[in-house]
């Protein structure tokens, strides 16, 4: 405890200069945790929204059905596959589901919407529509001729729960799809894609309109940690039956994958140059620390000590810094994390319009992953290290005589 001690105490002989070091090693771990948190937040969210409810976190389907989505190309159902796949370590739900396009047509407007055929009750657990309801009522039975509109398409089409919606498209093996059906209730999501063009039919009732009878074109399966994906995966191809596939969400939305690496690789380049202001900072403590103690250096030298206990004391000092500035940074960071993980970010005017014109929520959540703080811990100390190589190479080199005769 001796080595620590003499650190301890050397720091604050010069307080001006350890609090000005610090500080800057404080401000770059709180502005780094912010930004990456803030990074990986969105990230999250973006796959939580894909993965998590829109597609699942993995769909399985006929073969042929992802090159050529048509409800031709749709798989039997089959209720033992269905509580086979349920029963599977790390699968939450599993939801079968019957979608297709058709021409959504009200009063005086229409539109192309993705009709989504779902089970009610198994869909609770997936896309979720009776949380998301801003009006009206959720569906009562799997056969119910009624509708759940995205809010956005029935403002589009001047329609309110109550009124009638006609549907008009193509059926299984080329057979015609049409039904008026009760508009029940009106949903919202965060994606405007699912607002403006997105509708809800009990399953039962989408096979009927689309003369497709215990067809559908996939079951969406939601994990329990999102990590353990690539196992699960393996788990359930092994169960399917020939004829079939399963694929990851990563599988189904490549670009969003190749969105996330390339703002990745923006922001590592953004955290470089912070951590190089940092680095500078630190270095310019170390030669003012180095050229003010050459006097100090050479006594203790000439005295005995040796130069490497010298050196590792040194090191120690550098280190404290280093730890202080880390620990002071992540606990300013943890409450601000924190209420923003609890109440995102709200963008408004442009910035919004633009991120939403690309499909994805106005908000900025923020990620509360614990790895995060210790990433920026282990890189500071990293760098702390990197530059006491400097102080150490002087201490090594240092003439005592010299040293204190200057």
């Amino acid at each position: 405890m001796l080595y620590p001690k003499i650190a301890w105490r050397n720091l604050w002989r010069n307080r001006r200069r350890t609090l000005i070091t610090i500080s800057s090693v404080v401000g770059a771990v709180l502005l780094a945790i912010l930004m990456q948190s803030m990074q990986y937040g969105s990230y999250e969210r973006m796959i939580h929204n894909v993965s998590g409810f829109f597609i699942g976190a993995m769909q399985v389907q006929q073969q042929d059905y992802w090159q050529e989505q048509t409800v031709d190309n749709s798989l039997p159902a089959s209720e033992a596959l269905q509580q086979q796949l349920a029963g599977l370590r790390n699968v939450a739900v599993v939801a079968p589901r019957l979608q297709t396009y058709a021409l959504a047509a009200g009063r005086e407007k229409s539109r192309a919407a993705l009709v989504l055929g779902i089970d009610p009750e198994q869909e609770k657990g997936l896309m979720q529509p009776q949380n998301k309801l801003v009006a009206g009522s959720y569906f009562s039975g799997a056969n119910e001729q009624a509708v759940l509109l995205g809010r956005g398409l029935a403002e589009y089409l001047g329609l309110q729960p109550g009124d009638s919606l006609v549907l008009l498209g193509g059926g299984y093996q080329g057979s015609s799809a049409a039904g008026k059906y009760l508009i029940k209730g009106l949903v919202s999501y965060g994606l405007p894609e699912i607002n403006n063009n997105m509708l809800f039919l009990p399953l039962g009732s989408m096979q009927a309109f689309l003369a497709a009878p215990e067809r559908l074109t996939a079951y969406a399966i939601s994990v329990d940690k999102i990590n353990r994906l690539p196992s699960t995966e393996s788990e359930v191809r092994e169960v399917l039956p020939a004829g079939l596939q399963v694929m990851s969400w990563s599988a189904m939305m490549p670009e969003l994958v190749q969105a996330i690496e390339a703002d990745a690789a923006g922001n590592i380049i953004m955290l470089a140059v912070l951590y190089m202001v940092v680095g500078f900072g630190i270095l310019g403590t170390v030669l003012m620390m180095t050229a003010e103690r050459r006097y100090e250096f050479g006594v203790l030298l000439s005295i005995g000590m040796p130069r490497a206990t010298l050196a590792l004391t040194v090191l120690l000092e550098l280190l404290l810094i280093a730890l202080i500035g880390v620990v002071i940074g992540a606990l300013l960071a943890i409450p601000i994390v924190l209420y923003f993980h609890h109440n995102p970010l709200e963008l408004s005017g442009a910035a919004a319009q633009a991120i939403e014109e690309m499909g994805w929520e106005a908000v900025v959540p923020f990620s509360t992953d614990p790895s995060l703080f210790l990433w920026q811990a282990c890189i500071i100390l990293a760098l702390t290290l990197l530059l006491a190589f400097y102080p150490m190479l002087h201490i090594f080199r240092l003439n005592p005589v010299q040293s204190m005769r200057e």
